[in-house]
């Protein structure tokens, strides 16, 4: 039962920031999401902790705006070398090591540093990230962890395990 409800509340949520919230809209999203809440919550086995409302919060507020951040200098730096050909390039593979434990905190380590421009993640074996980088710098992982993901993965490791 729990399960259903809190699906309702999600579904129900998303369906309101889709549509606006206009009153018939809101009652024919809650008897869509209803009727989607039963059936999903009876095919699928899954945990909703209202925990991870506080893990969004945090998400949201204190992860996005520093991807969003990195994110820009990244593009800066990128830019910058496509209208300065002369600039050197040391493009390579690089692995690189993560301390999260979940899949959905390697998940978003790894998306977090394909969406970077720059880099892309090729893998993600056991703790290490397969990384190509567009300008290696440094001989270890751990310099290649501190360049790469270290900031993303502080973060992220408050948020997930």
């Amino acid at each position: 039962m729990k399960k259903t409800i809190s699906t309702f509340l999600v579904l129900l949520a998303i369906w309101v920031l889709l549509t606006g919230f206009n009153w018939m809209e809101v009652v024919l999203g809650a008897a869509v999401s209803l009727v989607l809440a039963i059936i999903i919550s009876r095919f699928v086995n899954y945990s909703f902790g209202f925990g991870i409302i506080l893990g969004l919060i945090k998400f949201i507020v204190i992860y996005i705006p520093v991807f969003i951040f990195k994110l820009v200098l990244a593009n800066i730096d990128i830019a910058y070398r496509v209208l300065s050909p002369k600039l050197p390039i040391n493009p390579g593979i690089v692995k690189v090591p993560t301390k999260l434990k979940s899949d959905f905190g390697k998940f978003v380590l790894a998306n977090s540093i394909t969406l970077t421009p720059g880099t892309l993640s090729l893998d993600v074996e056991d703790d290490e990230v397969i990384v190509h980088w567009v300008n290696v710098k440094g001989k270890t992982s751990g310099e290649h962890q501190s360049r790469i993901s270290k900031t993303f993965e502080k973060l992220l490791g408050g948020i997930v395990k």
